[in-house]
């Protein structure tokens, strides 16, 4: 296998593009060459199967959405947090969109829904974490059920936007927000 760094994640970006316009059925190593630009078999020196490179998209589209550390700078505000979260997502859509062929995807692969649990499992570990250490309001099941609204309203604003229409975004998140993060009571 190949090891260039740069023509790897070159490769992923243009297999996230593929799933994220073709679905999983459209991803093979060939269209992966394709939309990279790339001459055929370039994406097989990277990747010896495509059940490599479906694990190999799923911890690239991490690497995309980590959010910029200069947000995560200075005081912390949930709602400007998840508003930015939000932006990240419509931002990187062909990412999100992605992942969502490969959660799909894993209700067909076992292997591929076994590494998936594992890694959205530690993501969302560390991300309760972060967020409890951060201090900021809420205790570690009100951070779930937070992750689990925000996925359905990132879910729907990517999928079907005009769902949503009459229901402005920041109003849904910051009373979201409020109510599954109560502040913490003063020691």
């Amino acid at each position: 296998m190949r090891q260039n760094p740069q023509r790897r994640a070159a490769l992923l970006d243009a297999a996230i593009e593929v799933m994220a316009r073709e679905g999983s059925r459209g991803l093979t190593l060939r269209a992966v060459d394709g939309e990279a630009g790339v001459p055929t078999g370039t994406a097989s020196n990277y990747f010896a199967n495509r059940a490599q490179l479906l694990v190999q998209i799923l911890h690239r589209t991490r690497e995309r959405l980590v959010p910029d550390p200069a947000d995560l700078a200075g005081p912390l505000d949930t709602k400007v947090l998840l508003g930015q979260l939000l932006d990240r997502m419509r931002r990187e859509r062909s990412v999100h969109i992605a992942m969502l062929e490969l959660r799909l995807e894993a209700t067909r692969r076992p292997e591929l829904q076994a590494e998936m649990a594992g890694f959205q499992r530690a993501e969302l570990e560390a991300n309760i974490n972060w967020h409890l250490e951060a201090g900021l309001p809420g205790d570690r099941q009100g951070v779930v059920l937070l992750y689990l609204a925000m996925l359905g309203l990132i879910v729907d604003d990517l999928t079907v936007p005009t769902l949503l229409e009459g229901y402005p975004v920041e109003t849904l998140i910051e009373t979201m927000a409020e109510r599954l993060l109560p502040e913490r009571p003063a020691d």
